[in-house]
């Protein structure tokens, strides 16, 4: 009986969802809201240096001025449509060339010498100049800031002064235009190849930012760079490119290993962002879990009635349900004062063997009161609705009456 009777530590699937509606609707409204806000946006986010994307980091006031100009800009993804789309009359820009797999980059770096047009690499570092420009090296980075053009190249010339930085280039080549100078070292280099070809190192993206376009002259520097030639192919290397399972990251190894796991792939930001949550997790859990030391008895305020304690009481377990823990009360109070009573010790107040006997002794001959069940009474079930527990409290009264009297 016991076993199938509910009782406050059985919560009805009602009570289960009075507790966690307010949670759901929470959750539901921020992935609406999310969904939403996904919608909304996306057509204007699509990632760094993407000529569609109106973001700060985005690139697409520079593919609307090339529009302007009759330039036509393809985006791809994959290194199959950045190989086969190139041609004399075309520039191929590559967004993040160290992404590339030494199989991609010696791919794409007999496309480019195929080709005969111009390829403009973003950023390229050590783990790619190797394959894509024989002969250069990546020196320390430089700040990205306002630089002269200091050298000859018709193109910065005529852009005048840009915010370049970023990748410095040193080199033996010949036929070079080392420009934006830092430090003596250029952190644009232009390497000229076979009839009209030529290659172009760019240190620093920030030129092609929607936020930075506008400044000094870099809108001029971007628009010559990438529109020399009537079709633009804008190369944004993937990881999901099916080309990329071959070989490692830049280079053979890129310097990183054949092997990339997971962890290499989430940006630093988010691994020192989890390791921070984390520390604030301990440390908020020793916070909370800190010893007080021990209970110290202190006299209340106010005075407050055993009635209006007992009533409050009450009231919490009716809104509980909680019939269980009012019934046990009842018989717990029962049982203590009954003991001293019945001659039974206070340590076997509550056992059964003990307790009914002594009981059963006393009512004997008392008439109708020995009727009841004692143990059934005393040491029972959970009554099963309010009414029987109504019923249990009187029924104890009585037997409390009866031993007084008896």
């Amino acid at each position: 009986m016991t076993g199938t009777t509910p009782t406050s530590l059985s919560l009805t699937p009602r009570h289960i969802w009075s507790r966690t509606r307010g949670l759901l609707l929470a959750v539901a409204i921020l992935i609406t809201a999310g969904i939403v806000m996904a919608l909304v946006r996306s057509g204007d986010q699509h990632g760094r240096l993407d000529p569609r994307s109106a973001d700060p980091n985005g690139s697409r006031a520079v593919a609307e001025l090339l529009d302007a100009q009759g330039v036509t800009t393809r985006v791809v993804t994959t290194l199959d449509e950045a190989t086969t789309a190139g041609n004399a009359d075309t520039t191929v820009l590559v967004t993040d060339p160290d992404l590339l797999t030494g199989h991609q980059q010696a791919a794409l770096r007999s496309a480019m010498d195929a080709a005969g047009g111009r390829t403009v690499l973003v950023a390229p570092g050590r783990p790619s100049l190797d394959t894509l420009a024989p002969g250069v090296s990546a020196d320390s980075r430089a700040p990205v800031e306002t630089r002269t053009p200091q050298c000859t190249l018709p193109l910065a010339q005529r852009a005048g002064s840009a915010e370049l930085g970023g990748e410095r280039y040193a080199t033996d080549l010949r036929d070079t235009d080392g420009c934006y100078l830092s430090d003596g070292l250029p952190t644009l280099l232009r390497i000229q190849g076979h009839a009209d070809s030529d290659t172009v190192l760019l240190g620093a993206a920030d030129i092609l930012y929607n936020e930075h376009l506008a400044k000094e002259g870099n809108a001029s520097l971007a628009l010559q760079l990438l529109g020399s030639r009537p079709h633009l192919v804008w190369y944004l290397p993937s990881l999901s490119d099916p080309s990329a399972a071959e070989g490692g990251i830049g280079g053979e190894d890129g310097g990183r290993g054949g092997d990339t796991s997971f962890i290499d792939l989430v940006p630093s930001g988010w691994l020192w962002g989890t390791l921070q949550l984390t520390l604030a997790a301990v440390l908020a859990a020793i916070w909370r879990g800190r010893r007080l030391g021990p209970l110290v008895m202190e006299r209340l305020p106010v005075a407050i009635r055993a009635s209006e304690s007992t009533e409050g009481r009450a009231r919490l377990y009716r809104k509980t349900n909680a019939r269980d823990r009012a019934a046990t009360v009842l018989r717990t109070a029962t049982r203590t004062r009954l003991a001293p009573l019945l001659g039974v010790p206070p340590t076997a107040a509550h056992s059964p063997d003990s307790l009914l006997p002594a009981v059963s002794a006393r009512l004997a001959g008392a008439g109708d009161t020995t009727e009841f069940d004692l143990r059934t009474l005393l040491f029972g079930p959970v009554p099963t609705d309010d009414a029987a527990l109504i019923l249990l409290a009187d029924q104890l009264d009585a037997l409390e009456r009866e031993v007084r009297t008896s």
